[in-house]
């Protein structure tokens, strides 16, 4: 139940950190599509540890391998299965943590839902899991680009209090990739590059924000009630790990506006229905206006630092703990593939969705 996503083009991840590999299925893929698994690895690669001095220093090809649902290079119809084995998973080094409870993890509470818990990495409850998410992303991204041209961009706007300054309107995937920390703010990127590395020689971490835009969205997507696509959106973003926060448009600066201040107007433009502001962030009503969908997505510090801390073990005792292992300063470099994946899953799905409201 909580390893799947999605109504028709829906997912299901699987795998541990330090099991044999993680993997996704994935049901309701039209036929036809044209699939490799080059065009996952891209994706893969964007996410996978150890690309940088910035990030984890776990060494993981995350070389993907479609077992199912593809034929001759296209989409069959049936459920597509993605594989990636785990490569340098080394289970020796989270001994010391097999009866304590790391703060601000998932430990306890996952012990405390299942009566067990994996304490090899984390087990479902670590960012390696979000690699069958990826993978199923690059689908959705090329179902997007061939219905409607759609594209979703993401990229680092701050880390701890260093802001960068960057056009939304013109930013491109090129510029972002050109900076190992994903901001396409030269100033802005070589001091967070800095940043990262002064908490990670402190044995500190550090959090941040990262900003996504979505272009050539349809106007139509989303549902009036429960399923909006705001809500669905928020749901996926909110169940990547370390994310604090989502926002949209304005998001909470709406809060010191009058509605004459917040409100879109609508225009003519060459034709075609528009708004003159994007103050709502391209959602109104819970349903795509046709402007660009515009968010902002939180993510909370590294929970894993080398500091003693104070903690509790499985038997009630008050202890002092200092974690040890492999794990990103900050996680946000990694995470923007994570968070366009999950922005394309949910678009896809809301696609599929439409063709069935009109006859």
């Amino acid at each position: 139940m909580g390893d799947s996503l999605g109504q028709i083009f829906r997912i299901t991840t699987w795998g541990e950190s330090h099991g044999g590999g993680v993997g996704v299925v994935i049901d309701g893929c039209p036929s036809g599509l044209p699939l490799s698994e080059d065009d996952l690895q891209y994706e893969l690669d964007r996410r996978r540890p150890g690309q940088s001095k910035i990030t984890t220093q776990r060494k993981e090809s995350d070389s993907a391998r479609i077992l199912s649902g593809v034929f001759e290079g296209r989409t069959t119809g049936t459920a597509i299965s993605v594989m990636v084995s785990n490569q340098d998973a080394k289970s020796h080094a989270y001994d010391h943590l097999k009866d304590l409870y790391r703060p601000s993890h998932a430990d306890y509470t996952f012990e405390q839902k299942y009566g067990l818990r994996d304490w090899m990495g984390g087990g479902r409850s670590s960012a390696r899991e979000t690699v069958g998410r990826v993978a199923a992303g690059a689908v959705a991204k090329k179902l997007l680009h061939h219905w409607d041209k759609i594209q979703t961009i993401a990229w680092v706007e701050q880390i701890h209090e260093i802001k960068s300054s960057v056009d939304k309107h013109t930013v491109s995937e090129s510029q972002i990739e050109a900076s190992i920390v994903r901001c396409p703010d030269p100033e802005a990127s070589a001091a967070m590059i800095e940043r990262i590395h002064e908490v990670r020689k402190s044995g500190d971490s550090a959090g941040g924000i990262i900003r996504a835009v979505v272009r050539n969205v349809p106007a139509g997507l989303g549902e009036p009630v429960f399923d909006k696509l705001t809500a669905d959106l928020a749901k996926a973003l909110m169940s990547l790990p370390a994310t604090r926060g989502v926002e949209f448009g304005l998001g909470f600066d709406s809060v010191v506006l009058k509605g004459s201040e917040h409100n879109d107007a609508f225009v003519m433009s060459e034709g075609n229905i528009r708004t003159s502001t994007n103050r709502s962030g391209g959602i109104q009503g819970g349903i795509s206006n046709g402007e660009d969908i515009d968010l902002r997505i939180a993510f909370k510090p590294t929970a894993t630092i080398n500091f003693e801390q104070d903690t509790v073990s499985r038997d009630g005792r008050e202890v002092k703990l200092k974690a040890k292992g492999r794990h990103d300063p900050c996680v946000l470099p990694r995470a923007v593939p994570m968070v366009e994946a999950m922005i394309n899953l949910v678009l896809v799905d809301h696609h599929l969705r439409n063709q069935k409201k009109r006859i």
